[in-house]
């Protein structure tokens, strides 16, 4: 295999199914990321067989171009093994450069089965503060970290500068965003019963919601796009790619951004060459883009009401009479181009394949498919591209793909589960608030979330301080960093020993773990043996399991776990968690989706907490949960604004029906 292109950093190019992947490699990309059928974030993608991207990835190889596959997913306890068994076949008959991952455990069974290849933590695993890297160097095989999207160019460069020789990171530069902190949003599992930690996301955030009187798409992000504000990335050393999001994107989409940001890359400093790739990226097929948080001088708010946010281009507006919608075009058609008329969630949503060529402003007339007859102004997006000259190419280098055994002999590995803990069970209440006020009127374990004014309010009484135990945030950005670290030093002086760490790494602020009692939190979405495992190495004496698993990941647990677990067990559990709110939307006012389902977003330090108007609650449960081996049972006790009224409905989640 050739070594990778010395221009760093690298064009990291999407890759959902084989004619994309293609399509990287006809552009040129410097390496390609890319799912399996199954462990993938993206399973909406089509992805890959073990067979067909073993000679995919020996192309790639051939040429210079790097594979990276992502098992990306939360892994439940029987997944272990195989788990395990996808990563011994990778190893033996893929050989990928990297694994991308999101669960912990994924560190372990890729030391237990050899693999060979680098290991990079996804941005799910929610590394965003610097002193995480402290931690992160350390850890066995791990030599990337893919930041996360909401960061400004000044953080970026904050955390490279604290970033070791041993570590890179991958930056993305184009395509969708989420409205939530990538391993923060539970929304569609919650709404829709299939979790975005699974890669099975619905897009909740996507719809339409109703506030008040007016109905809009209140969470639609439009695409991240950072097109010439690259050009301060390229001198950063610790970067070493450039990553384009879009593993359900078309072939065309992924030619032209990897063409375009090759552009910007090496000829930034040519204006001629600099419109070239803004062109290349108007055709890609894409969203409207934004710099969203990039300039820290200058955000820009991703969520604008007035412009279309629906996959692909638009391409003109329905119009004409109920019996003959059509639509004048903007753009010249070519036979196999996809067009999606409206939003997925629309009734008259349709999709239409060309079969002919169609010249611009052409009045196109549109079939409803058998579904209701698109509205009058509805949009019509071109979501997939077939221009003669790029298929050409796929089929040329389609014809280079050497072959490949079609039955690969498959893997027998077995997960080696750590020794489980033994010890007698003691069922202890933990109560949680945001805010001090309620320290005293419990005489059960009190939690208080760490903030400014917490902080404030409990650190002036020593006795009480030390009673406490301090939740810390979820999402913490390298702005709030130094002050969080402050906080947390001031509290170990005065006799703080109690922390539940809503991220793995942010045990990084604590030097001496052995005289303290830190707890991973739930957001830490803990699933498995392997990944407990896995922490208990970084230091932590106890863990707060995923919310997201269902009964029997619940029940299984304590009798694998190598550290007491805890779970929780009733209280406000956050639809998402998000560093931006649409100027449109009320905060702390209720707000309703298409089904009638209610919920609100309330500020808190530097991220809104989007929480629906029903509790969690599991403690019917409580009894066989204590009985399988649970220790730590939480109640989230978060203040409700004056005008939400709470509506009674059961709230076992995931319990009864599982993830897929």
């Amino acid at each position: 295999m050739n070594p990778p292109s010395s221009s760093f950093p690298q064009i990291l190019a999407p890759a959902g199914n084989k004619a994309s992947f293609l399509a990287a490699l006809a552009a040129g990309a410097d390496a390609i990321y890319c799912g399996l059928k199954q462990l993938s974030a993206r399973m909406e993608a089509k992805n890959f067989t073990l067979e067909e991207l073993a000679g995919l990835t020996d192309l790639a190889h051939s040429k210079g171009t790097r594979v990276y596959v992502t098992l990306n997913t939360l892994i439940k306890p029987e997944e272990l093994d195989p788990a395990g068994r996808l990563m011994d076949d990778l190893n033996r008959h893929v050989h990928p450069d990297a694994l991308i991952i999101q669960d912990l455990g994924l560190i372990e069974l890729a030391q237990q089965t050899g693999f060979s290849g680098e290991i990079h933590l996804s941005t799910l695993a929610n590394v965003s503060f610097g002193q995480a890297l402290n931690l992160i160097r350390r850890i066995p095989g791990v030599s990337r970290i893919v930041l996360p999207r909401e960061l400004s160019v000044d953080e970026i460069k904050q955390i490279a500068d604290t970033c070791p020789e041993n570590i890179g990171l991958e930056i993305f530069v184009h395509g969708a965003l989420c409205y939530g902190v990538s391993g923060r949003c539970y929304w569609s599992s919650f709404l829709g019963g299939k979790s975005g930690l699974r890669g099975r996301c619905v897009q909740p955030c996507r719809r339409h919601y109703t506030q008040e009187r007016e109905q809009n798409r209140f969470f639609s992000c439009q695409d991240l796009s950072l097109d010439i504000l690259v050009k301060v990335l390229r001198p950063v050393p610790a970067i070493r790619a450039w990553k384009i999001e879009g593993r359900k994107k078309s072939p065309h989409y992924v030619y032209y951004t990897i063409r375009a940001y090759q552009l910007l890359r090496d000829h930034v400093q040519d204006a001629h060459l600099r419109k070239e790739a803004l062109a290349l990226l108007s055709r890609a097929l894409g969203r409207t883009g934004t710099h969203y948080g990039f300039l820290s001088q200058r955000p820009l708010n991703p969520i604008q009401i007035e412009q279309q946010t629906g996959s692909g281009l638009c391409v003109g507006h329905v119009s004409g009479e109920s019996s003959r919608p059509h639509v004048a075009l903007q753009q010249a058609l070519f036979p196999g181009d996809v067009l999606r008329v409206g939003y997925e969630d629309e009734p008259w949503h349709v999709s239409l394949r060309i079969s002919r060529p169609v010249s611009e402003s052409t009045r196109f007339p549109l079939a409803s498919g058998g579904k209701a007859v698109p509205q009058n102004g509805s949009p019509v997006f071109l979501t997939d591209r077939r221009e003669p000259e790029l298929i050409a190419r796929l089929l040329e280098f389609e014809a280079q793909i050497p072959p490949v055994a079609a039955d690969l002999p498959p893997s027998q590995f077995q997960a080696i589960l750590p020794r489980k803990r033994l010890t007698k069970t003691i069922s202890v209440d933990q109560r949680v608030y945001r805010t001090a006020r309620e320290i005293g009127k419990t005489r059960e374990e009190v939690g208080i979330w760490l903030s400014r004014e917490t902080f404030q309010t409990a650190s002036a009484t020593p006795n009480i301080c030390q009673r406490i135990w301090w939740w810390l945030t979820p999402a913490l950005w390298p702005v709030d960093e130094a002050d969080f670290k402050s906080m947390i030093d001031q509290l170990l002086q005065k006799g703080s020993k109690q922390f539940v760490l809503n991220a793995p790494w942010q045990i990084a602020f604590f030097q001496n773990t052995r005289k303290l009692s830190l707890w991973a939190g739930p957001f830490c979405n803990l699933s498995n043996p392997l990944s407990i495992n896995e922490i208990k190495s970084y230091g932590f004496s106890g863990a707060i399991v995923s919310p997201e698993l269902g009964q029997s990941d619940y029940l299984s647990l304590p009798g694998q776990s190598p550290l007491p677990l805890g779970i929780v067990l009733s209280g406000n559990w956050p639809l998402s968690i998000s560093r931006i709110l649409s100027d449109r939307l009320k905060p702390d006012t209720l707000f309703q989706s298409p089904k009638g389902e209610m919920a609100w977003a309330s500020l808190s330090d530097s991220n809104y907490w989007v929480y629906p108007n029903w509790m969690l609650n599991l403690t019917d449960h409580r009894k066989e949960l204590v009985q399988a081996g649970f220790q730590r049972f939480v109640h989230l006790m978060e203040p409700v604004p004056p005008s939400i009224r709470m509506k009674d409905r059961p709230g076992n989640w995931n319990w009864r029906i599982s993830l897929p």
